[in-house]
């Protein structure tokens, strides 16, 4: 495969995977529009269990040995603190504040992957990470936004144990003969079940529901959720920890062009100039990167594997001596 051909391929899987972060910045509108108030637990509940529980019903497929473990740990890191948290920081903080400490976690994952992963933290990625969280809170970030530190250290938290999820699910893999949506359906009915108790104790039995709600908890569950985390988890082993995270700032964008869009909410010269910047920031931490090991299984978005030939051929190219390597 020609070098022009690799380089179309991972822009391809770049612009499937970011999906994933534009699918999350409609979770604001949702929430908001749709679902009843004062619910964020029971919220991120039904975002992850059945959306976990419908993948293994359709896989059929359990985990296996330290499996057990690792999908454990990684449903809690991704999903069952991440959620959470998230949802106590956007309670206890004004929106962009919010977003603006969530916007740290390229920064995290930066420094994780060095750790985790034995990769040397370039100046580049540095100074994206930082672009990228600066022009996220020239969006978001309002004058006179105040401070709780209660909801500053839960946004810190949920960044770092997104973080945690994503470095550890590149080192981690997937096992063998493990397809996406297996994987994926492991770690939201996990996260789900963290949540389970915890949404019990502090929010009590669930409202009762309108269709309204239903039909935003269905969305949050399938397009949002379920659909969004295969393409993220696919794009954690095809891409490197830093070009993925820093697909992050797209969900805060996408968040306040729907907000103008939708809600009327007005887009000023700032938070043009800020969309601008986390936008070139996330373009600049895709270009050049170190290509990423081969995943244990490779197939793609289904069982069957979506992106299977076009993968083997990419592989297939680069053993080759003749064949020009993928950039670097």
């Amino acid at each position: 495969m020609s070098h022009q051909a690799v380089t179309s391929h991972r822009a391809a899987f770049v612009a499937l995977t970011s999906l994933a972060p534009i699918s999350w910045g409609s979770t604001y509108y949702v929430t908001t529009e749709f679902l009843p108030p004062d619910r964020p637990l029971f919220t991120g509940l039904l975002r992850a269990l059945p959306a976990g529980l419908l993948l293994l019903a359709l896989t059929r497929k359990l985990p296996t040995g330290v499996w057990w473990g690792k999908a454990a740990l990684l449903g809690a890191l991704n999903i069952g603190a991440f959620f959470p948290l998230l949802f106590l920081a956007a309670y206890r903080l004004p929106g962009g504040v919010a977003a603006v400490v969530g916007s740290v976690g390229p920064l995290f994952v930066v420094g994780l992957a060095a750790l985790l992963l034995g990769d040397r933290p370039t100046v580049r990625a540095l100074v994206t990470a930082v672009a990228a969280a600066f022009g996220v809170s020239l969006v978001v970030l309002k004058a006179g936004a105040a401070l709780d530190l209660v909801g500053v250290i839960a946004g810190l938290l949920s960044a770092l144990s997104m973080s945690t999820g994503v470095v550890l699910t590149k080192r981690w893999g997937r096992p063998e003969g493990v397809g996406a949506l297996t994987a994926v359906g492991w770690q939201l009915t996990a996260g789900g079940l963290v949540i389970l108790p915890i949404a019990l104790l502090v929010e009590g039995a669930p409202p009762a529901l309108t269709g309204t709600n239903l039909a935003g908890y269905a969305y949050l569950a399938l397009g949002n959720t379920a659909l969004s985390y295969v393409l993220w988890f696919r794009g954690i082993e095809r891409l490197s920890a830093s070009s993925l995270t820093l697909l992050g700032p797209l969900s805060p964008v996408t968040a306040a062009l729907i907000g103008w869009a939708a809600l009327g909410q007005a887009l000023g010269p700032v938070q043009l100039l800020g969309m601008a910047i986390a936008l070139g920031a996330t373009l600049a931490g895709q270009l050049n990167p170190r290509r990423p090991e081969a995943p244990a299984e490779t197939g793609g978005i289904g069982e069957t594997g979506a992106f299977s030939e076009a993968e083997r051929k990419e592989q297939e190219a680069s053993a080759e001596p003749e064949a020009p390597k993928a950039p670097r």
